[in-house]
């Protein structure tokens, strides 16, 4: 199991669903993408995305500055 580690502050909507998307493609089944976003918009927008994919949520977490997501890829 590997991590991968993306920084998608100062991107808006879709950039960070693009990115995850784009890392998912690479990643192996078992593999963690932790993701930093600023976009307000993004906890919606993962949630969502993930039941769409069949990808796991396994953490998100909102600060007043930003947002962490921990995504299992399946």
């Amino acid at each position: 199991m590997a991590e991968i580690n993306l920084n998608c502050k100062g991107l808006q909507c879709p950039g960070p669903i693009m990115q995850i998307f784009k890392a998912t493609k690479e990643a192996q089944a078992g593999d963690v993408i932790n993701v930093k976003v600023t976009d307000r918009g993004f906890a919606k927008d993962i949630q969502a995305w993930c039941k769409k994919t069949g990808n796991e949520l396994l953490d998100l977490n909102e600060t007043d500055t930003e947002i962490t997501a921990k995504i299992l890829k399946k």
